[in-house]
């Protein structure tokens, strides 16, 4: 599909901005609510995906690391107008389901452009895989091998090897990846097998904070892919997996620190042009392209837990420390988001109907306060810390880069609906 069929495709939705920036397409949202059926969505939380942030972010990553295909992490957030853009684009998909590999196939995505990532996979998935002649996967233990020579033997594989990711915001080497004293005992396995291993894979966590990571794991993957030579494989795939950051992120290892490891790293150790290289970007592309917005329910006082000291209760009471109720929360958007306080930064968006999309209000008007989500649960508190202008019922916040690993994970808990999307694209070219 190309990228005006794309555009066709989604203004035929009703929900369509075309041609806005995110502040005025916020505005008119708030002034003209979703309507469907006979219910006005006056107050529901809503996000918009600009996808012009979607092509800036590919070519950004094609100028800076032109070598390594991006093959979407598409369980980051797997809105249907976002995967038909990326892969209007050319980009390929990281799948770990047979759902998801569907989807991607229902696209018309190519079967060279999908690589199935989990590395212990239901076998019923496998044989859909193997049905759908779908041939790319991983594994990183002996009991996969087994499962994949019994249901799928003509499949192409890819050793996932544990890298150190201890400077990442979710490690995900506590659950995948083979330590390098084991990988020579699953080549050997494999080789009995008479599988066909044809590349190596890492992960240096999501949400990595030092790029120098990614020197190392490609190191570990050189070692690796010799061994793997040394018993007969054929290799011809590296995948250096995820953990770029968006492009809101400007501390710690921005996807420019990244890359400019990356890519000078896997020159350095892999300078074959026979190897293919790939990616595993996933927040990279999502996580900047999507605004999420948020109405306040309601508001009470600050309570100190566990205090009984009517004077501080008293004395607390006159401030201006409030608990904010919103109309999202961690059994919705936040569930994952809260993993990693640094990106809440929750801001004003309308305040006694003056809009501060963008715009930064005065320190001196913050203070400390609470905001709950929506349901009834304690634990539904998104954050303790945020420090915001005393708000009232009716007023809104947003948060920008809110495209990743958010609505994906919400729940429909206590009643509560998943926030809708509407689309705009802000490139006026």
């Amino acid at each position: 599909m190309s990228n005006t069929e794309v555009q066709q495709d989604i203004a035929s939705d009703g929900y369509s901005i075309q041609g806005k920036s995110i502040g005025e397409a916020i505005k008119r949202q708030l002034e003209t609510p979703f309507v469907t059926g006979t219910d006005v969505e006056w107050d529901r939380p809503f996000y918009v995906g600009d996808l012009a942030e979607l092509r800036s972010q590919y070519l950004k990553w094609k100028a800076r690391l032109p070598r390594i295909e991006p093959f979407f992490a598409i369980k980051s957030n797997p809105d249907p107008t976002a995967a038909k853009y990326l892969a209007a684009l050319g980009v390929g998909f990281d799948c770990a389901s047979q759902a998801e590999i569907e989807q991607v196939l229902d696209m018309g995505v190519d079967k060279d452009r999908i690589i199935y990532t989990h590395p212990y996979k239901n076998p019923s998935f496998l044989q859909y895989v193997a049905q759908q002649e779908t041939p790319l996967m991983t594994f990183d233990s002996e009991s996969e091998l087994h499962k994949i020579k019994r249901i799928y033997p003509n499949a192409k594989l890819v050793i996932r090897i544990l890298v150190d990711d201890k400077d990442s915001v979710i490690r995900l080497s506590r659950k995948s990846g083979v330590p390098l004293y084991e990988v020579e005992e699953l080549l050997s396995l494999a080789k009995d097998l008479e599988l066909n291993i044809v590349g190596v894979c890492f992960h240096v966590g999501s949400g990595c904070k030092n790029p120098n990571s990614y020197y190392d794991a490609v190191l570990r993957a050189r070692q690796v892919f010799d061994q793997a030579k040394s018993f007969g494989f054929k290799m011809e795939l590296l995948n250096v997996g995820g953990g770029f950051n968006e492009s809101g992120i400007t501390e710690g290892a921005t996807f420019e620190k990244a890359a400019a490891v990356l890519g000078p790293a896997v020159d350095e150790l892999f300078p074959s042009n026979d190897v293919r290289v790939i990616g595993e970007p996933g927040r990279y592309f999502v996580g900047s392209a999507y605004t999420l917005c948020l109405g306040i329910m309601g508001r009470r006082r600050a309570i100190i837990e566990n205090e009984i000291d009517m004077d501080v209760i008293k004395k607390e009471k006159e401030s201006n420390n409030y608990m904010y109720y919103i109309n999202d929360g961690y059994f919705g958007s936040f569930g994952m988001m809260c993993l990693d306080p640094d990106r809440l930064n929750i801001k004003v968006l309308r305040k006694n109907g003056e809009y501060f999309y963008g715009k930064e209000i005065n320190e001196d008007e913050k203070y400390p306060c609470t905001i709950w989500g929506t349901t009834c649960s304690s634990y539904d508190c998104v954050s303790k810390d945020t420090k915001l202008p005393v708000l009232n019922e009716g007023d809104w916040l947003y948060l920008s880069n809110a495209g990743a690993y958010s609505y994906v994970v919400a729940s429909t808990f206590n009643g509560f609906d998943i926030p809708k999307i509407i689309y705009i694209n802000s490139d006026k070219q």
